[in-house]
């Protein structure tokens, strides 16, 4: 056989590869009930199949796939992205395809012909209960969790757009439990608490026996994302101070009179340059303020509390636009991944003066020390001198008494010292480098071989949690 042809059945052996993990199901109600159609192969009339104008939802895998309203892909034509699409009304061909094929890899699609985002089926394990800790998203069959290095970690689960089973041993053996979509805040009441090594998601049309079914998840509420930071230096920089509730004093908390810039998430907030929302106070809408300048605030700002959501505010009370502000939350359906982090460079901030107040006796000389025991020496001496004297010789006695009286009235207060021991307060001060916490950490990350930088105000593990574009996400 020459090379040319080899080739030739090599790229057509790629070719049905391609086709073959390209598939696409239809059903005939919303949320991928009823009667489902399945095929891997190019359809040009549904008819023939018995399923013309029936698909009201749709799963798609491995590749795009292209639906068309008539037979041989005429009339109104939709590509669909690999996920699920629980109801074709949005596109407007519930009940109306006719005809499907699968779309090359290399094929390039306007994208005013895509479909609205699939939902994609994927299952996050968080570290700790209630959703806290290192989490740790899949999208796919994992029969090992020791190799992502999540093996017997996960504590709480969230489950996004399809049933998951998880299994406490590797390749989808030991126990097993499966989980519907929705939120469980504890692993501890189906016993795989710390003890997941494998998991995989489930077709929609895999008959489960309901013994196997965990306990029914809790509805997931919604997130708590009115918080307003604070930033020591302007542009966003220094260190920082968070809160979602109310903070009628700054100075508990170590930040009174150091906002210099400040980000809102989800409301408004009104901060005042004094304690308990006194003196001057702005509303700040949600969004980026790289300086409170503008507003008279730099350095001012004591206190902080979430605006009244039916109260209307005077537009004299608003500070200035902010400017856009990134959202690092998760979005709706928005697929996850752990980024490696490659370096981490802890910022510390600038020198800082450390003041104190000690509490110390001094030693106080007193001003003249010998006029009061002069003045008392003199009235002795000279009533002493009165009365032993007579005639002139009396008079001369009582000024000779008060003179000596005098003499011996100062040489009483000399002996004692003619000094003071006074107790007062006397503030220290020292400069010292700001050690006890680094105002941020300079990260550095690779994400589908491309390097990123961010900086967070906690140090992170080993790896971060981004979506596909490689963007941070809490």
């Amino acid at each position: 056989m020459n090379k040319p042809f080899k080739t030739i059945l090599a790229a057509a052996a790629l070719s049905l590869a391609t086709q073959a993990s390209a598939q696409i199901t239809f059903f005939e109600h919303d949320q991928f009930t009823g009667r489902s159609f399945t095929t891997s192969a190019e359809i040009t009339n549904f008819q023939r199949y018995g399923f013309n104008d029936r698909a009201s939802s749709a799963e798609v895998r491995g590749e795009r796939w292209e639906v068309c309203e008539d037979t041989r892909f005429n009339g109104r034509c939709v590509v669909l992205r690999p996920g699920r699409y629980p109801s074709l009304a949005a596109m407007g061909l519930n009940d109306r395809v006719s005809s499907t094929r699968a779309v090359s890899s290399n094929a390039r699609i306007d994208e005013r012909r895509y479909a609205p985002a699939p939902i994609v089926p994927q299952i996050t394990f968080f570290e700790g209960e209630g959703y806290s800790g290192q989490a740790f998203t899949a999208t796919d069959e994992i029969r090992d969790l020791r190799r992502a290095g999540y093996n017997d970690r996960a504590s709480s689960v969230e489950v996004v757009g399809e049933r998951w089973e998880i299994c406490d041993d590797v390749r989808l053996r030991g126990r097993c439990v499966v989980l519907r979509p929705g939120r469980y805040p504890s692993l501890f009441a189906m016993g795989l608490n710390d003890r997941v090594s494998s998991v995989r998601v489930l077709s929609p049309l895999e008959r489960i026996d309901g013994r196997r079914y965990a306990p029914a998840p809790v509805a997931a509420p919604a997130p708590s994302v009115a918080r307003i930071t604070f930033f020591e230096r302007e542009g966003f920089a220094g260190r920082s101070f968070t809160t979602e509730v109310e903070i009628a004093n700054l100075q508990r908390y170590g930040f009174n009179d150091r906002a210099s810039s400040v980000e809102v998430f989800g409301e408004r907030w009104e901060i005042c340059d004094d304690a308990r929302f006194s003196g001057r106070c702005v509303l700040l809408r949600p969004g980026r303020y790289p300086s409170l300048a503008a507003m008279g605030l730099p350095d001012r700002v004591s206190s902080a509390r979430m605006a009244d959501r039916r109260e209307r505010s005077d537009e004299r009370r608003n500070a200035p636009p902010p400017v856009a502000a990134p959202d690092y939350r998760r979005g709706r359906d928005e697929r996850l991944y752990e980024a490696n982090v490659t370096s981490v460079r802890a910022v510390l901030g600038a020198q800082e003066q450390k003041c104190w107040v000690e509490r110390e006796q001094v030693t106080v000389e007193r001003a003249n020390p010998g006029v009061p025991g002069a003045i008392a020496g003199a009235v002795i001496g000279g009533i002493l001198g009165h009365q032993i004297g007579g005639g002139r010789g009396k008079d001369l006695a009582t000024v000779g008494g008060a003179i000596a009286g005098a003499a011996a009235g100062a040489n009483m207060t000399r002996d004692s010292g003619g000094q003071q021991v006074q107790t007062q307060d006397v503030q220290r001060c020292t400069t010292v480098p700001n050690q006890a916490k680094p105002d941020y950490w300079d990260v550095t990350y690779t994400f589908r071989g491309q390097e990123n930088r961010v900086q967070m105000t906690t140090p992170p593990g080993s790896t971060i949690t981004v979506n596909e574009r490689g963007e941070p996400r809490l």
